[in-house]
């Protein structure tokens, strides 16, 4: 009786980890190297969504970036976009009602990892649009040793990582997760 109720309050808790967006899933790599093969692993999995989608690594787009020859577009959710962006970002839709304003400069769609931004890539290019995806998205950048903002345009070391599966944030960031009725919305 008394390991049937244990049980039951382990139970609860964990359920409410999961709510919280809060639970830890295993060992996670330690090193930023091990980091980095994660998150491009996980990307080249993705990617089988949308093979036809042109990529740019990190450190590509930090160049463009730095030549002022970019525009990124974030395809997060407001709250994510809320905790930090990449240099300069401008909302999906922000660059689907402006998005003449962008024709001098490469575009390139980004979320946490890319598959969201691979998958409205995709579907830019259905209608004769072409982005440029980020590879491995917001979490390849940091871990490239890029800069993220916060909404007043500071530089910031917290990272949205959309959930714990996905929380590869690079040593020294603060990683932040909602929860899932967050993610909702």
């Amino acid at each position: 009786m008394k390991s049937h109720r244990i049980v039951s309050i382990v139970a609860c808790g964990l359920i409410m980890q999961l709510l919280s967006g809060t639970a830890v899933r295993g060992d996670k790599p330690a090193s930023d190297a091990a980091k980095k093969e994660a998150v491009y692993r996980m990307y080249a999995d993705y990617k089988k969504e949308f093979p036809k989608v042109t990529d740019i690594s990190a450190r590509q787009a930090m160049a463009l970036q730095d030549r002022g020859e970019a525009v990124f577009v974030d395809t997060r959710k407001p709250a994510e976009m809320a905790v930090s962006t990449l240099p300069g970002a401008v909302s999906q839709q922000e660059f689907l009602n402006h998005r003449d304003r962008y024709t001098a400069k490469t575009v390139i769609t980004y979320c946490t990892i890319s598959y969201r931004s691979g998958v409205f890539a995709r579907d830019l290019a259905a209608q004769g649009i072409t982005v440029i995806n980020l590879q491995g998205g917001i979490l390849a950048w940091i871990l490239e040793g890029g800069t993220v903002y916060d909404a007043q345009g500071q530089p910031i070391r917290r990272v949205h990582v959309y959930g714990e599966k996905w929380n590869y944030a690079a040593e020294g960031y603060e990683s932040v997760t909602f929860s899932m009725w967050e993610q909702m919305f």
